[in-house]
């Protein structure tokens, strides 16, 4: 039997085209065989034509399929969020509707970090939703960012009973999870919203008001406390000193 030639380019095509290419080089073997007479021929040569217009055909349907994308990697949040899952580490499971893991920009340069999620927070899933949070976005705006350019989170992700302050059990069950999103995100500047989550970063029994208007570094990262938007709500006397703080962070953020 005569075998048919296949040069060495050949053998990195597809095997429908490298049937294709030998398929001339068969049918001029068989003509130099004793095998052919013109009925065998003309039996062999129809049995080609077919077998070739078969291939053309496979090759033709396969065109049109897409190649399957390889999925991308999950991000660091997304693994963090992946690993806090459905969480049931503290009691406040038990009572909460959502869980309120955070938001933003995986590069901000910013974070905002509150206390913890309210009753519209709880039911959408969101930080900082409700009047709270509509002050925080001109807090945000007035420093010349917008919102989906920062990353906001709470202290912990769940709502306490009534809003009350997170108990210490709470705090301690959460934070680990807040750290990892700090860690992921690298953010040059924390402003900490708030008694407990300044205290709670910066590791202090200090009250705002001896905090706030100075930077602290921890792991190093800046944090600045300022007061918590819903204070400001119930107390406008004190935006003049947020505004002091927020313009801080401000130039803080515009030095290289």
């Amino acid at each position: 039997m005569v075998r048919a030639q296949i040069c060495q380019p050949c053998r990195k095509m597809t095997w429908q085209r490298q049937f294709l290419t030998t398929l001339p080089v068969l049918c001029t073997n068989e003509l130099r065989s004793p095998m052919n007479q013109p009925d065998h021929y003309r039996e062999l040569s129809r049995a080609l034509a077919q077998l070739k217009a078969y291939v053309q055909l496979m090759q033709r349907a396969t065109w049109g399929i897409p190649r399957k994308k390889p999925c991308a990697a999950p991000t660091p949040l997304a693994q963090i969020r992946a690993e806090l899952g459905e969480c049931t580490r503290c009691k406040l499971h038990r009572t909460r509707h959502t869980i309120v893991f955070g938001e933003g920009n995986e590069q901000a340069r910013l974070m905002f970090v509150g206390e913890g999620p309210g009753a519209e927070e709880d039911a959408q899933g969101r930080p900082f939703v409700g009047e709270a949070g509509a002050l925080l976005t001109r807090m945000i705006q007035a420093i010349g960012l917008q919102r989906h350019q920062v990353y906001i989170a709470n202290i912990v992700k769940c709502r306490p009973p009534g809003n009350r302050d997170p108990e210490e059990d709470e705090i301690t069950a959460c934070v680990p999870f807040l750290w990892q999103q700090i860690e992921a995100l690298q953010p040059r500047v924390i402003c900490a919203l708030g008694r407990v989550a300044a205290q709670t970063l910066l590791g202090t029994t200090q009250g705002i008001t001896q905090l706030r208007g100075r930077f602290h570094r921890i792991r190093g990262v800046l944090i600045l406390p300022t007061y918590h938007p819903a204070y400001l709500l119930r107390t406008p006397s004190k935006k003049r000193e947020a505004w002091i703080d927020l313009q801080m962070v401000q130039r803080e953020l515009s030095e290289k």
